[in-house]
């Protein structure tokens, strides 16, 4: 019985965030390659809003019924352009939609046999996520080739691509505030070496 407990220790969670550009979600895609577990929140929270029927019936309070198109879809373009201005309205969002996500990770916590596993999120930092985290991990990029790269990805213009950015935590802050960090400033190949290296620091 003991062999057994120690075979199923609570698996150790990874905070893995980045800023706009930084490549988060291809550096996730590696880990998961790796053989790791990983818990997209991101892409998630896109579900949930959706199918939680009990979360619906909270955003339309918070945002209206325009917040769901005649179809029942979450009307993404609505929400973005009401909370983009309103620090106060996108907490009330956030306030509703993270407990729910948090939910689901539990969920999906309780369902993986691994040492380590992997919670992608964009506001690791911002909400505080990585407290309840074994350790975090960032990705990240120079300014220019982020930029770069969310201009060519979803055609916005520089102005709109800085006002995104100027949103998000200073990166310099979550590089102070990281346990492991990923520098994605070059091409596919430097990439994976970079995850691989990091991967090899857990312990």
């Amino acid at each position: 019985m003991i062999i057994l407990a120690e075979k199923f220790i609570k698996m150790k969670i990874i905070g893995l965030t980045g800023g706009i550009g930084a490549g988060k979600t291809a550096v996730a895609r590696l880990i998961e390659k790796a053989g790791y577990p990983v818990y997209y929140s991101d892409d998630r929270a896109k579900e949930i809003v959706t199918d939680d029927e009990a979360l619906r019936e909270k955003i339309k309070a918070v945002l209206g019924e325009e917040a769901y198109d005649e179809e029942g879809n979450y009307n993404r373009k609505y929400v973005a352009e009401q909370v983009f201005n309103d620090a106060k309205l996108l907490e009330e969002l956030n306030g509703v939609i993270h407990p729910a996500v948090k939910r689901d990770f539990e969920k999906w916590v309780g369902e993986q046999v691994a040492d380590f596993g992997f919670k992608e999120t964009a506001l690791l930092f911002e909400l505080g996520l990585d407290k309840s985290c074994y350790k975090s991990l960032l990705v990240t990029a120079e300014e220019c080739i982020r930029m770069k790269r969310v201009m060519d990805r979803d055609g916005k213009t520089y102005r709109e691509v800085e006002k995104i950015m100027q949103k998000q935590m200073p990166e310099k802050e979550k590089i102070e505030r990281a346990d492991l960090i990923i520098y994605n400033n070059g091409n596919l190949e430097t990439l994976e070496k970079e995850v691989e290296n990091t991967l090899k620091k857990l312990n």
